[in-house]
């Protein structure tokens, strides 16, 4: 059973799936893998990268659910609820 965030999360397209717009923003060229963000969009880049783009993307606009986009995943994360889903 998920939570109410990731039953009711839509799924806005990536606006790119093959960089972090915000570590190339600052110069950087490495990061582990990629999330998008399924209320508007938006990729940063996971817990693993150093600058961890995706988690600072829920902190600042408190979007809850994201997902991978990484070739052969299909899961999503809730910030919120710390689920998978």
């Amino acid at each position: 059973m998920s939570c109410a965030h990731l039953t009711e999360a839509g799924e806005v397209p990536p606006q790119t799936t093959d960089t972090c717009p915000d570590c190339v923003a600052i110069g950087n060229d490495y990061w582990v893998h990629l999330r998008s963000c399924l209320s508007c969009g938006h990729v940063g880049c996971c817990d693993s990268s150093p600058q961890q783009h995706a988690s600072k993307h829920f902190e600042s606009a408190g979007h809850p659910v994201m997902r991978s986009i990484e070739p052969g995943e299909s899961w999503r994360w809730c910030f919120v609820d710390e689920e998978i889903g």
